[in-house]
Order: structure tokens, then sequence, then C-alpha cells
């Protein structure tokens, strides 16, 4: 592996010779620090990795991407050096809707297909219904008041002026992806098992809406609600991670 293939990704705990490598991809306006401490969770043979999106992180200078489609060349290109071994995506919320569209790319060019996707906290596609107004244009208090309103990012983010001058143009980047996503309605189901994960209390994403993934796929393992708003997986990893590493060989 070059040194430049190896500095795109985040990997907390690097091996040699991984059984399987998992994808971690955030959510939108956040980096990979949202899986700070799930790598110690995984089987010892699974390498974790995590990319991040232009505009944050190590990726810091890079320009923020306005489109889905921009999004997923980019993760394709951090993620092509690593598929010599078996794969597993997990995306969370706007992370969702890139590893589906990603999965979606490489089926559609011939690349690897992870060899299991696993969703938490995006609409099927059937069910997607963009913000009206878009969310990337609302003033600033609209915006604060809307992310508060929702739990949509942690309140320090929205109290502190010079952390909302750094993370507020991500979040508008991020929504502009989001909402201008419009999904391929003939997309064949994806030869890949794929599951889906909510919280029950997600005012963004109505849980009783999920179960319709299984209409994306020719194989699908369930789904599975936890207590919690639109990130409760950070208080469910543990029973997460039991779903990501359920035999995929």
């Amino acid at each position: 592996m070059s040194p430049a293939a190896a500095a795109r990704l985040t990997r907390p705990a690097p091996l040699a010779d991984p059984a399987v490598r998992v994808f971690l991809i955030h959510h939108g306006g956040g980096s990979h620090l949202l899986y700070r401490g799930w790598a110690a969770r995984f089987p010892a043979d699974w390498e974790v990795c995590l990319p991040d999106y232009p505009g944050r992180a190590h990726r810091r200078a890079e320009p923020l991407l306005g489109d889905s489609a921009a999004l997923v060349d980019d993760l394709r290109a951090q993620l092509a050096d690593w598929w010599d071994r078996p794969f597993v995506l997990f995306g969370h919320s706007m992370g969702a809707l890139l590893a589906y569209e990603l999965t979606r790319r490489l089926l559609t060019e011939g690349d690897p297909l992870p060899r299991a996707l696993h969703l938490s906290a995006f609409q099927p596609p059937s069910r997607f219904r963009p913000y009206e107004p878009p969310r990337h244009l609302l003033g600033e208090e609209e915006l604060r008041d809307w992310l508060r309103d929702t739990g949509a990012c942690p309140p320090r983010l929205l109290d502190d002026a010079a952390v909302w001058a750094r993370f507020g143009p991500l979040l508008r980047g991020d929504f502009a992806v989001v909402d201008g996503w419009r999904p391929d309605a003939g997309a064949p189901p994806l030869p890949v098992p794929l599951s889906v994960s909510g919280g029950l209390d997600d005012p963004l994403v109505d849980p009783g809406e999920l179960s319709a993934w299984a209409e994306y796929t020719k194989d699908f393992r369930g789904t599975h609600l936890y207590p919690g708003g639109h990130f409760y997986l950070t208080e469910h990893r543990k029973s997460i991670v039991q779903t990501v590493t359920a035999p995929v060989l």
C-alpha cells in the first residue's frame, strides 16, 4: 500500500492481514470522529477504516463537494486501494445515502461489492422527501432553530460563535447534498445483503418507514430499532457492531 493511499483513510488500529475491512461512513456536518472508540468493539481480525469527506478532519483545506455523485466519486477513489479483502459498508444518515449510492456505483462499474451493506437513519428512496425550503438556504437563526428542534447536531455547535463559524458551512454544504439528491426510481435491487437501523424517537426519519429498504436488495437482513433520536447509535454501539459483524464470508 502506497503512503498516499494509506493517508486517505483513518485506521484506528491498522492490521497487516485483516480478514475483513469495515468502512464506517459518517453523517453530514461531521467527520470520522462519530466513530471514535468503535474499533475496539470489532473482532480482532477486522480492520476499521474511517473515510472523511473533503472540508473536514485531515482534509479540512479541501473544498466541499456539492452533490452526492461527486461525494460518491470521492469515496470510491478513497476506498479503491483497500478492496483486496472482503469488506462491509456502514453509513449513518447522509453516510447511509452515500453508502447506498456507492454500492450502486460499484455494481455499475464492475468493482468489488461489499459483502454486506448496513444503513442507519436514512429514508429509503421510495420514502425520501427533500426539505422545503431547502435547509442550506435557511437564514442563520432559522437553521439554528431547526437544528435545535430536531437534535440534528450537538448544542455546543450552535451556542459557540467560533465553533458555528467553522461548522455552519459544513452543515449547509451537506444539507445541499442531501436535499438535492434525487433517487433513481428505476434502480434494480442490489445483489448485496442489506440491513437497516434507526432510532425509535428520531424526528428526522420515521422508523416505521425504514423497513421499505427491503425493496432495494435481493437479500434483506432486517430492521433494527433502538431507543433514541437521530444519533441513537452512540448509545448502542455494541448491538450495532454485532449486526455489522454477522457472518459475511
